[in-house]
């Protein structure tokens, strides 16, 4: 039996451009388009009493947009013109070098002072930062580095794998539906219901890999907090406290990867928040609410890339396999 494989360039340089240079500021990006539909679209329909009819039908319907469209594009076009074009959608559907930065650029921040932390963190997290301490602005950004390992990196190759780059696209504007529209609050839970729904179904699987990916990195490499006294946890015991924690969360997805994240850095997540002006509490994940420090996020920027480039691997050689 003769097997053809097929290099899948596309992802290999689109994800290779992501490691190198993050997201290109200067360039047209789709989500800051699809962003500017949303935001058209919530300032149009988002009134009335059939808020939760607009909304559905709004979020439907864009989602579909996408992925048609798309798709057509992609088909219609001759092959080493598609090629490039995958490779471009690609590289702006990854955020796996930026994530890092900004993370490392929080801790950097606060390391210099609180106010300046405060700022920087703003630039990744929905939360209100203005009352945040040292501590609370370190723990912001890893748990925001955790769930967006599933959100920006894991989750558009798993929608990549399975549906090519319109899968790709059509995740980031479900997620960017989610991140505009999907909040619990006066405003947007009527109106932004369906999005937030429809972004839990499209983050179970990848929330659920990236957090058992990073426990399996952390245990073969033997990389965990240094804050550890007690004996090396087993696989098993690692990824019992994912079970156990990740479902504690109020979003049905962003728990898993936290919950990875504290089992491996020996630390304690979640916890109340302030969103938009309104409260909201998040149960804690992990008992020990230890200081973090620069060397926390050294060690969790470390799991998450080497997470990240084996599941680009992986991914890669499936394509391999059944292209």
């Amino acid at each position: 039996m003769n097997f053809e494989f097929h290099i899948p360039i596309a992802l290999i340089v689109g994800w290779l451009l992501d490691f190198f240079f993050g997201d290109p500021e200067q360039l047209p990006h789709p989500v800051v388009g699809f962003g500017k539909w949303i935001a058209f679209g919530e300032k149009k329909w988002n009134n009335g009493s059939e808020r939760k009819a607009h909304g559905a039908l709004f979020a439907v319907s864009s989602i579909l947009a996408v992925f048609i469209l798309s798709s057509l594009i992609l088909f219609f076009i001759p092959a080493p013109i598609s090629t490039f074009i995958e490779t471009v959608l690609i590289f702006f559907c990854l955020a796996g070098h930026t994530l890092r930065k900004e993370v490392r650029m929080v801790f950097e921040a606060v390391d210099r002072s609180v106010e300046e932390g405060r700022t920087q963190v703003g630039r990744i997290v929905g939360r209100d930062t203005s009352q945040l301490d040292a501590q609370e602005i370190r723990t912001a950004a890893l748990e925001t580095l955790a769930e967006n390992l599933s959100d920006g990196v894991i989750a558009p190759l798993f929608w990549y794998l399975i549906f090519g780059v319109p899968g790709m696209l059509t995740y980031k504007m479900i997620n960017t539906l989610d991140s505009m529209i999907g909040y619990q609050n006066a405003r947007y839970k009527d109106f932004g219901c369906w999005a937030a729904k429809i972004d839990d179904f499209a983050n179970f699987i990848p929330a659920r890999i990236t957090a058992f990916l990073m426990i399996i990195v952390a245990w073969i490499c033997g990389k965990v907090s240094k804050s550890q006294t007690s004996r090396k946890l087993s696989l098993k015991e690692m990824f019992a406290f994912v079970c156990k924690y990740g479902p504690q969360h109020a979003s049905p997805n962003s728990g898993w990867p936290e919950a990875a994240l504290a089992c491996i850095l020996d630390c304690r997540f979640g916890g109340p928040h302030n969103y938009f002006g309104e409260y909201f509490y998040k149960p804690f994940i992990g008992t020990n609410p230890r200081q973090l420090n620069t060397a926390d996020m050294q060690l969790s920027i470390s799991n998450v890339l080497i997470s990240e480039i084996i599941f680009v691997a992986f991914i890669a050689i499936i394509r391999m396999i059944i292209l």
